[in-house]
């Protein structure tokens, strides 16, 4: 195997080669448009990436993968930074190679290294000289070169970048991220500001999440890593009994009235509300637990991470 490093705003990690459609070509591109693609999508376009098994996950800008085949225009990789039963290295799965750049030593991630953490919803990466690159997801992680009057210099896949000092926060690898009061709390009030947001099969990104990815990113949000799916959130952190949930813990629901298979995850944020990103009809919202009687038969267990 070797490392490399994703060179778009967001890739798709496909499950097969065969996987995407013709009206998916906008999402192998790269540069890739994220948004013109999800926008030109229908209901039942999107309803395919779960029904038809098309889609696995998806990695920000300058995340690590380790390519273990390559396969025409693709590449089979493992994503680390994502915990899953599926291998031990990391979220296996098929990117366009064009989205990918050679790995750079600046990208280690030892303890302690200095990155740039992307706040804004959305963010504008510059090249060195100022001029437009990519638009950077919420919670892009770009090693930090330098700090300027007025933003950072940071590496990228491609070379030096400039991001505005008001798009982000300076973090250190492998280490908690400050949060002004309780850090379950955090982990609610960070997940808020993407209500709304339209689901997405697979998504890691703030153009769109699925319920484990929502509940993964809104605590990397704070520097907790946790499992990337569900079925495996469900069986770390502390075992949290219903009479002692706090705002931050996650809620899993199987089938089968609790007994079955976890398939679904929402943050609670404590007077029996949880906000989650429901399914591809949906978009992230706030639920009242005691008004969905689905979900509260459904209730099989809580954990806590923070």
């Amino acid at each position: 195997m070797k490392s490399a490093l994703v060179a778009v705003s967001v890739a798709t990690v496909w499950t097969k080669p065969e996987s995407p459609r013709d009206i998916d070509r906008a999402a192998l591109a790269a540069p890739v448009d994220p948004r013109g693609w999800l926008t030109s999508l229908t209901i039942e376009d999107k309803l395919g990436f779960y029904d038809d098994n098309m889609i696995q996950t998806q990695a920000l800008y300058g995340t690590r993968v380790e390519v273990e085949e390559e396969l025409g225009d693709w590449s089979k990789v493992l994503i680390p930074d994502q915990f899953s039963k599926k291998s031990t290295i990391g979220y296996p799965g098929w990117i366009p190679t064009n989205q990918l750049a050679p790995w750079s030593e600046a990208f280690e991630g030892k303890d302690g290294q200095k990155l740039a953490l992307v706040t804004s919803s959305m963010a504008q990466l510059y090249t060195k000289d100022r001029q437009e690159d990519v638009e950077l997801a919420y919670l892009t992680r770009l090693p930090l070169l330098s700090e300027t009057e007025d933003g950072v210099i940071v590496a990228t896949p491609t070379g030096e970048g400039f991001l505005r000092a008001e798009d982000v926060k300076i973090v250190r690898a492998n280490e908690n991220i400050e949060v002004a009061g309780n850090r379950g709390e955090a982990i609610v009030e960070n997940g808020k500001r993407f209500l709304g947001l339209p689901y997405l099969w697979g998504g890691m990104s703030s153009y769109g999440y699925d319920c484990s990815g929502f509940a993964y990113n809104m605590h990397r949000s704070i520097g907790i890593q946790i499992p990337r799916d569900a079925s495996d959130q469900a069986t770390q952190g502390k075992l949290v009994e219903k009479e002692d949930l706090l705002p931050g813990d996650l809620l899993f629901f199987a089938f089968e009235e609790g007994k079955g298979r976890v398939h679904h995850v929402g943050i609670y944020m404590g007077n029996q509300e949880m906000i989650h990103s429901p399914d591809t009809r949906g978009a992230i919202e706030i639920v009242k637990l005691d008004d969905t009687y689905r979900l509260i038969k459904e209730h099989c267990v809580s954990r806590r991470y923070w």
